[in-house]
């Protein structure tokens, strides 16, 4: 693997801007969200309220880098010999609890369904390296929280509250509607893992169920190709579908950040790659196993068979060409005349994480040819999503005066505040907030967290 993997990114590619974003948000009250890459805002964060979903990737990826400086340090380069590793681990701690502290009062949202991306990225690694038993606390209400969500009739989770945003008739009234979003596979982890810890088991009844119910709602059977590897069914997904809380029917589908209810949005792709995944891990039913695969396989070909628009030449002056791993931000939606392939990092990032999770499971069933595969394209996806989309404008660390660590920028006023560029939130046509084209905070937090778990299955 080469030696520009998340694994080996040294510290200060999170950027040097944490003193800043600290300095009238002390305790945080916004988060980092995404990062413009034109306008007057170029390379600065922009910043979302606490009680906004992706709140704690930013502590996330702050606890995925401190993972490596306590249990791999050898992993930890450090180019300043005035700054030692103890120093290093001292102010990520800091730093990353600071960032976490405030979500602690989040755990008890009732009106969202994204518990597990507000509480599990930062929240486990505080139980897992320091047994914080707050931590573990704030796990279980958060879990208890989403569990207040669940509707036996329809067998799944409420996702959202209502739908307003896209130039369609909104979907309001939560009596007569229930709105389910294929990006809820992720949150189910929390679920699984308060019950583990809790042995309540009606969390754990709870997220199998939804994870059943949107293998038949949410998922595409896709027909049979003569490339594919893995010899199961493929499938596709759909993003939103709205049942009636009443008998469970399906009322609806659509889209809300993908091109068309009919396409195959990517990140939404990924996200059941990675939700499929970790149910698998936790139940052991080879039902979820085989969802899995199907789905990362559809994605894999999707990537494979992908025109030849979405390659450019190497950077590196070779004959070589990148991109193909970099995924479109919906593999159905056209590309735009006159303009480049518009991308999503985070769809790669999330996918690589799933994919990484199945080529463990697969490699310990004996599966050894399907679980290279997946291995080798998780490792594909992040090189080819680092040589594309890693930012340009590079930061150091630095020992201030008194000696407290800071980020400096190596070319002075050359700031990008995300590792990645080229992710895309939403560029569906009929929404109302298109934001496409930016660095976004939580496609740096899968990024660093695959090279932390290449880590952790001792492949690095």
């Amino acid at each position: 693997m080469p030696t520009a993997t998340p694994a080996r990114q040294p510290l200060q590619t999170l950027r040097d801007r944490l003193s800043e974003l600290f300095s009238e948000n002390d305790p945080p009250k916004r988060f980092p969200e995404t990062v413009p890459q034109i306008g007057p805002k170029y390379g600065q964060y922009q910043s979302r309220n606490i009680d906004f979903w992706t709140c704690g990737f930013f502590a996330g990826s702050l606890y995925s880098l401190l993972e490596r400086a306590i249990k791999y340090p050898h992993t930890i380069k450090l180019d300043n010999p005035d700054i030692d590793l103890p120093e290093v681990r001292r102010r990520l701690q800091v730093l990353a609890q600071a960032w976490s502290d405030p979500i602690h009062g989040e755990s008890r949202l009732t009106n969202t369904h994204d518990l597990g991306f507000i509480q599990m990225p930062h929240m486990r690694p505080r139980w897992e390296l320091f047994h914080d038993e707050r931590a573990l606390d704030t796990i279980f209400t958060a879990a208890k929280s989403l569990h207040t969500r669940f509707n036996s009739v329809v067998g799944a989770i409420r996702s959202w509250d209502q739908l307003t945003w896209l130039k369609i008739p909104p979907i309001i009234g939560m009596d007569d509607n229930f709105i389910v979003i294929i990006d809820s596979m992720c949150n189910l982890d929390l679920l699984f893992y308060a019950a583990a810890h809790s042995g309540d088991k009606q969390l754990a009844d709870a997220a199998i169920a939804h994870a059943r119910t949107l293998l038949k709602s949410h998922l595409r059977l896709e027909p049979p190709e003569l490339e594919q590897r893995f010899p199961g069914s493929l499938y596709s997904t759909c993003h939103v579908v709205n049942f009636s809380p009443i008998n469970g029917e399906i009322k609806g589908r659509c889209t809300a950040q993908g091109y068309s209810t009919s396409s195959t949005w990517s990140r939404g792709q990924a996200w059941a790659i990675l939700g499929y995944a970790q149910t698998y891990v936790w139940t052991g039913e080879r039902e979820f196993l085989e969802t899995a695969c199907g789905l990362a396989e559809y994605f894999l070909l999707r990537l494979e068979k992908a025109q030849a628009e979405v390659e450019i030449p190497a950077p590196d002056g070779s004959e070589r060409k990148i991109g193909r791993y970099v995924p479109m931000w919906d593999f159905d939606a056209p590309i735009e005349d006159g303009e480049p392939p518009l991308r999503d990092t985070s769809a790669g990032t999330a996918a690589a994480n799933g994919l990484l999770i199945l080529a463990q499971s697969l490699a310990g069933q004996g599966l050894r040819d399907i679980s290279d595969r997946f291995l080798q394209a998780g490792l594909r996806i992040v090189e080819e999503t680092l040589e594309f989309s890693l930012a340009g404008e590079k930061a150091r660390l630095d020992a201030g005066t008194n000696g407290e660590l800071t980020g400096v920028d190596v070319v002075g006023g050359e700031c990008f505040e995300s590792i990645l560029k080229n992710a895309t939130v939403c560029n569906n046509p009929m929404s109302n907030h298109r934001t496409k084209d930016h660095g976004l905070v939580y496609a740096d937090y899968y990024l660093v967290e695959f090279g932390t778990r290449l880590l952790r299955m001792g492949l690095v």
